[in-house]
């Protein structure tokens, strides 16, 4: 048995198809909301991000490896971007994402959350009057 490995498609390309288009077409492929955003024209900040990660994909095929840390989370990922480690900033720290296909056509900051899951100590000692008195067995 032949293990049969799927082949990545974003709306019916293939990533060398993908690497290969122009700036146009890979917009005509993307959702609206994104298109919008990029076809009113990058701003100064991720201009200077992308260049820092053209940098970057040309040390990762030199064989380096380099973390671009940024505050920039409104960034569509393009496909330029795979293979790359990105650190995006929370709030508080730099969450590392390894840029993968099915990445493309995200925001970065879906993949750095800013809140994290409240989970609440036991009752007891210290708890409020009314679930103060739990049974301790």
């Amino acid at each position: 048995m032949s293990e049969s490995r799927r082949k990545f498609l974003y709306r019916g390309k293939d990533l060398e198809e993908l690497k290969k288009m122009s700036m146009k077409q890979f917009l005509d492929l993307i959702p609206s909301r994104q298109r919008r955003t990029l076809k009113r024209g990058m701003p100064r900040r991720q201009k200077k991000l992308l260049k820092k990660l053209k940098k970057a994909s040309k040390a990762l095929k030199d064989g380096r490896e380099i973390t671009v840390r940024t505050h920039n989370r409104d960034m569509v990922i393009f496909p330029e971007f795979i293979g790359l480690t990105i650190g995006v900033h929370n709030g508080l720290e730099f969450i590392p994402v390894k840029i993968s296909p099915e990445h493309i056509g995200h925001y970065l900051g879906e993949y750095s959350p800013t809140c994290k899951k409240v989970s609440h100590g036991n009752p007891g000692v210290g708890a409020t009057r009314s679930s103060q008195f739990v049974p301790l067995k």
